[in-house]
Order: structure tokens, then C-alpha cells, then sequence
């Protein structure tokens, strides 16, 4: 029975009490009901004593109960934190810049997003023209009193006539589709539900593919496993009911299935995965024969052995990346048309990852990862090198969206001291010019950013990024940043809570351990399944050589969702080495992570807890099993969300009733539950400076940070 359970929002108490006579240590905590749960696993007994805080909280009146005595103790410990309210002035300031998407151009007409600077959610624009005025398309400030509703994924139809586009509401996985006349500016009647983790790829102009799992049942939405999903076409002007099938796996009901479309529109590239690692089965419907045809789709790869990601297609012809034969990736091509013809190698594996592909003019644009760095390099079709495109410094880049036949591209370069600069490319002559740079509240060149290696447990090389103020030269308060896991790249980025955190004298330093893929799918493999321990160890190296090198006099840790769990792993494997640490959106519980939502497809990185030499593994970093009761822990502070469904909040629930029922010392283990908030995406902009307020308040008070004067 679905029970009328109401959660407040998370607000911090405003208190008068002199901050010089506050108690900082750990407060009281709320009880939290200990039930005698135990069981047997592999000869090993288990106890779970919080399993009922798995209970979703809009379900069930004493989860519910308990997250809001949890948020009042949180908040009325936050609101004494001397630095808080110079975080949020501060965070609010560096927030406030215009903030741009890569244009996309369809026809005529350019479409990206546009941030004034506080606005919660970012508008979406077209220009008539690449100098014409901007006219506003889509705001979706409009579509909830706490912005916490946001435009997602949107897709320009080929001649630019109409947008489709994704809702995201509370932070959820799920999302709604909808489309919008772009002459009129009106929604047309259109609406498609309970996608999620789908693509948007339109089928000339009469309609669209996506990705969807089947309704859930009722109260399930935000739990239950997600399995079944499959590809439709939804044609415009009729009901979802109508949609048609194109691919689906009733004999496989694990598997995953994307939908593209090539730049000409006439192959439809069906992507068939069964986790989270890249290796795919691929697929390929003809559209231009779908009168005869239909949605027969043509075997390309098949095997779950390598990743292949579609660059484009010209007629017959189709690109693809892949790491088949090449760990750090290749791009191949394979001529449909032409039944004889087989993958032929156009640019082979170079030193450096590809970390991205496109196809513009008569080019390839390519990116690389350089010790996690960009670089851009530009090829003719038959794969000879041409001109790069020439970066500044050490940063980030993205873009490069558009079709074979365009003249120009857009991308956008960022670093740690740097917003994203929009950029737009001239393909014929390899020269960029700025499309869009926003006027900042700080200055760029006072802001140090370097790059150093340093040696982990096991002799590996690891590469950090620090990042200072030019004039702090000492040891100093350092929040050290990590996620280590599902071949996921930390590139450097921008975010004013970190520029904050450095103008009040702080470091911040990133580390690019293993588990992520800077350096190509060895890297991967070498921080994984039974090499798990190996992130552990690179980040607490990290830590360790921050300290012997006077960059750090007390180090913070940071991590969220993967790393939020190796936040948890490090804190208990070495409590002495930190002073606080902020577990984000974590996944704490090891043995039973694969039981929720998008759970299940974790197993690729961590392994099946039924299994029983990778329990053994599990067992011996999960953040939940493994607290050292009787040990001097840091500070902690664990932040999630009511509408996280993919790593579902009673991971983070769990945990902290653990840290709370033991003897950890006199240091606060508190934890922070937004409502109306998922695993990070589409969080609005108030509710991220609030949250990022209260965290490097946290962090900083434990660290040593001050304000400055």
C-alpha cells in the first residue's frame, strides 16, 4: 500500500548562538532501530541490521520519519559552520556567468542552451542564421515552482523544423519525450513515457526512436530492477500506444538497446550492450528500405567482445570507433552496399586514447586524452592527418557535432581556472574563433593549475591535477577529488564551488586513478573486479604525496556515486590519513548493490555479490561492512537524494546509521538528504550552491580552512 508520506525539503536551521561558543564536535544522534538481520553468506555471517532503511521513503512513514530527524540534526549542525555563509555568498558570485551548449545546426537555423548565470535550468535558443538574434525555444524555469524539472536531452529534426526533447523531473532516471514546433514555438501533442537511458534519434521528419523499459508497477518506479528494454518508433500525430517495435531481446531481458541515426538519415544503428563495460553488439536497419523491409535489422558485430561507437555514416558507408585490436581505440569503416566489403582501418591506434569522433565536412575530428588532457586532431575520410586544432593549455573539450558536407563546428574548451569558451571551427581552414566567452567575476591568471605524477602502492604512475592560488605557496587545507571506476575519464573542469574552496586559500587536487579510462582499457582493467583495491591504493597514494610534498597541511576527500564508495573504501582503510570526507550519492552496500534499478549493471566493474570469490572481494572494501568501531574516524559528511534511482538512497542511509552506532571518536558522521533531487543531473542551480556550501563548509572546518579577510 502506497502510504501519504511527505518529506520537506532539506534547510539548514538559522541558529544566533555566538559562533565562538559552538560545540563543533559530534552531536547526539537520532535514534535508528537495529533489527537483528543475519545472514550466512559463503560460511560468512552478515549481519544488516539497518536493511529496513532500503525501504523507499515516499513508501514507508519510518524511513520517512527517520530522514527528516537526520536533516533537522544536519541542519542545525550546519547552520554553526563559521565558513557557510561565505561559501554560499561566494559560490553564488562565481555562479553567476553566462554559460553556453555547443551550437547545433539544422537547416538555417543554430540551436543551443543558454544560463543567464543563476537561472536554474538552462533555456534552450535558435538563431535564424548564424548572426541573427537569439529567440527563446524552451525554458523550463517555467515548468516547476522549485526548478527541480529539467529540459534534458534535446535533438534538432533534420531541416530544423522541430525539437525533440527529454524531461527529467526531481533528478529521476526516468524521462518524459515531448516535441516542439520550432516556427510557432508551441508543443506539439506529443508524449512519451518511462524512457530512460535512451538516445533520441529522429527518422527523417515523420517521427522518432527511442529507448524504453516497460511500466513498473505501482511504488516501484524508483526501486525495482529495470529490465526489457527495447527500442520503439513513435510516429508523430499518434499515441504512444501506437508505437511500433523495432528491437528488443524477450530471450535476453538483461540486455540494453540505444537507437541512432546516421547524418544522412539511412542507417538506423542499433547498440546492444549487457552492463557497463564497452563491448557492444551492433546492428544496422536500413531505412531506406523499410517499405520492404520494415525494421529488419542486419547483423554488423556480434559477441559482446569490444566496444564500437558509430562516428557517422555517407551513404553505404559507415565509421566506427573501437578498441577492437586496439586498447586505446581505432577508427574503422565497413561499406554496407558493397557485400564484399569488410572493416578496413582508417586511423589506426596512436599513443593517446580516443576520447571522441566526428565526422564534419569532409573530416574526421578526433580528440585524445594526453594524461588526461585534450588534444584534437583533424583526418580526411581515407584517414591521413591533417592540421590539429590548436587548444590552450591543459583543459577539457567537447562538441565537434555536425554531418559530412558542413563547413564549420562548434566546441567548447574548459579548465579547472577557465568556464567553457564556445569556439566555432572552420573545417576548410583548420582556424577557430570565439563563438561565445563568459565575462567572469575572478581572475583566470591568478589561478595556478599544474599537473604532477606520483607513484601508488604497487609503483604505478598516476597522474593529479593541483590547482591553487599563484601566492599560496605553503602547505595548505587540500580537497582531494576521485572517481576511479567504469572507464570514466576526470578531465579538468570547472565548477565554482572548487574556485571557491581555492580563493579561500585552499588546494584542490584531482587524481586520475585507476579504474578510469585516461589511459585506454588497461586502465580500466587495472582498478576493476579483483584489482578493485588498486583505486583505493592510488587514491590514498594521492593523499600521501600531497602531505610529503607540502602541498597539503590537512587533506579532505570528495567523491560521488563510484566514488562515494571509494570515498567510504579509503576512510575506513585509513582514518588517520584524513580529516574529513564527503561520501556523494554512494554505493555502500557491496553485497547488495546489484538489487535496485541500474544496479544490476554494475556487475562489469564490481562483480556478482552471488558469486562467490567475487563476495570474497566485495567483502573486503564495502564501505558498510567494513567500519572500524573503536578507530579515530575523520569528520564525514554523506550527501544524497529522495529521487536518486540509480544509486538508490538507502546505500547512503545505511552507511551513516552504521557510522553513527559506532565508536568512531568525537567527530561529527552526519548526512544531508535533499528532496526533489536524483544522483546529480538536473539538479537546479540554487539547490547545487546551497549543497556545495554546505559540504565545503563541512569539510573546510575540519580541514582548517578560513575565510579569508
Amino acid at each position: 500500500m502506497r502510504l501519504p508520506v511527505v518529506v520537506t525539503a532539506f534547510a539548514a536551521v538559522v541558529l544566533s548562538v555566538p559562533l565562538q561558543a559552538q560545540d563543533m564536535t559530534a552531536p547526539q544522534y537520532p535514534e535508528t532501530r537495529r533489527d537483528d538481520v543475519v545472514e550466512t553468506l559463503f560460511g560468512e555471517q552478515i549481519a544488516d541490521p539497518y536493511r529496513w532503511l532500503e525501504n523507499d521513503v515516499r513508501n514507508d512513514a519510518e524511513v520517512a520519519d527517520w530522514v527528516e530527524r537526520q536533516n533537522a540534526l544536519t541542519g542545525t549542525y550546519l547552520a554553526k559552520l563559521p565558513m557557510r555563509d561565505w561559501f554560499k555568498q561566494r559560490i553564488g558570485q562565481l555562479y553567476d556567468f553566462e554559460r553556453f551548449s555547443t551550437p547545433v545546426k539544422r537547416g538555417n537555423r543554430y540551436f543551443y542552451t543558454r544560463n543567464s548565470g543563476l537561472q536554474n535550468q538552462s533555456p534552450l535558443y535558435v538563431r535564424e542564421g548564424l548572426e541573427a538574434e537569439p529567440r527563446l525555444l524552451i525554458d523550463p524555469n517555467t515548468w516547476a515552482n522549485d526548478g527541480a524539472t529539467a529540459l534534458d536531452a534535446w535533438r534538432a529534426s533534420p531541416n530544423g523544423s522541430k525539437v525533440l526533447y527529454s524531461v527529467q523531473d526531481g533528478g529521476s532516471d526516468w524521462r518524459i519525450i515531448r516535441v516542439l514546433d520550432v516556427a510557432t514555438g508551441q508543443q506539439l501533442n506529443e508524449e512519451v513515457r518511462w524512457a530512460k537511458f535512451t538516445d533520441l534519434a529522429w527518422v527523417g521528419e515523420e517521427g522518432f526512436l527511442y529507448s524504453r523499459f516497460p511500466e513498473p508497477e505501482q511504488g516501484q518506479d524508483f526501486q525495482a530492477l529495470n529490465y526489457d528494454q527495447a527500442v520503439y518508433f513513435h510516429r508523430l500525430g499518434t499515441p504512444q500506444s501506437e508505437d511500433q517495435l523495432v528491437y528488443s531481446t524477450p530471450a535476453n531481458r538483461d540486455y540494453n538497446h540505444s537507437a541512432t541515426v546516421t547524418s544522412d538519415g539511412r542507417w538506423a544503428i542499433i547498440t546492444t550492450s549487457v552492463g557497463t563495460d564497452a563491448r557492444y553488439e551492433v546492428r544496422a536497419i536500413d531505412l531506406a528500405a523499410r517499405d520492404t523491409q520494415g525494421w529488419a535489422a542486419r547483423e554488423l558485430v556480434t559477441g559482446f567482445d569490444n566496444a564500437w561507437n558509430l562516428v557517422d555514416g555517407v551513404g553505404g558507408r559507415l565509421w566506427f570507433s573501437t578498441n577492437k585490436g586496439a586498447p586505446r581505440y581505432r577508427v574503422v569503416s565497413v561499406d554496407l552496399d558493397n557485400p564484399a566489403s569488410d572493416w578496413a582501418e582508417i586511423v589506426p591506434e596512436k599513443e593517446q586514447p580516443i576520447d571522441g569522433a566526428s565526422i564534419v565536412g569532409d573530416r574526421l575530428v578526433l580528440s585524445y586524452l594526453k594524461d588526461a588532457t585534450a588534444l584534437a586532431r583533424t583526418f580526411d575520410l581515407s584517414g591521413k592527418e591533417l592540421a590539429p586544432v590548436e587548444l590552450t593549455g591543459l583543459g577539457s573539450v567537447s562538441g565537434f557535432t555536425g554531418k559530412p558536407g558542413d563547413p564549420e563546428t562548434f566546441y567548447s574548451f574548459s579548465s579547472f581556472n577557465r568556464p567553457a569558451t564556445i569556439y566555432r571551427l572552420n573545417v576548410a581552414t583548420g582556424e577557430s574563433s570565439v563563438f561565445a566567452q563568459p565575462e567572469l567575476k575572478f581572475d583566470p591568471e591568478s589561478i595556478v593549475v599544474e599537473q604532477r605524477f606520483y607513484a601508488s602502492r604497487d609503483g604505478t604512475r598516476v597522474p593529479v591535477f593541483i590547482v591553487r592560488r599563484k601566492d599560496v605557496t605553503g602547505p595548505a587545507p587540500t580537497l582531494l577529488y576521485g572517481y576511479g571506476g567504469f572507464d570514466v575519464s576526470l578531465t579538468p573542469s570547472f565548477a565554482p564551488s572548487r574556485l571557491a574552496w581555492i580563493e579561500a586559500g585552499g588546494v584542490f587536487a584531482l587524481a586520475n586513478i585507476r579504474g578510469g579510462g585516461e589511459y585506454g582499457k588497461a586502465w580500466h582493467d587495472g582498478g576493476r573486479l579483483n584489482n578493485k583495491q588498486n583505486v583505493f591504493d592510488d587514491f590514498i597514494a594521492a593523499a600521501e604525496f600531497l602531505k610529503a610534498e607540502n602541498v597539503a597541511s590537512q587533506v579532505a576527500v570528495q567523491g560521488g556515486s563510484n566514488g562515494g564508495l571509494l570515498v567510504g573504501a579509503v576512510v575506513n582503510q585509513r582514518p588517520d590519513l584524513f580529516a574529513a570526507g564527503n561520501a556523494q550519492v554512494g554505493v555502500m552496500d557491496m553485497l547488495r548493490f546489484d538489487r535496485w534499478t541500474a544496479g544490476r549493471y554494475w556487475v562489469d566493474d564490481y562483480g556478482y555479490p552471488d558469486r562467490e570469490a567475487d563476495f570474497k572481494v566485495l567483502r573486503t572494501y564495502s564501505p558498510y561492512h567494513n567500519i572500524r568501531s573503536g578507530t579515530e574516524y575523520p569528520a564525514v559528511i554523506v550527501t544524497t537524494a529522495d529521487t536518486d534511482d540509480r544509486v538508490v538512497p538507502g546505500h547512503s542511509f545505511k552507511y551513516t546509521a552504521a557510522l553513527q552506532a559506532a565508536d568512531l571518536g568525537d567527530k561529527p558522521h552526519l548526512i544531508r538528504i535533499e528532496t526533489r533531487a536524483g544522483h546529480g543531473s538536473g539538479k537546479p542551480t540554487d539547490k547545487a550552491i546551497e549543497e556545495a556550501s554546505d559540504i565545503l563548509a563541512f569539510l573546510g572546518k575540519w580541514a582548517g580552512l578560513t575565510a579569508p579577510q
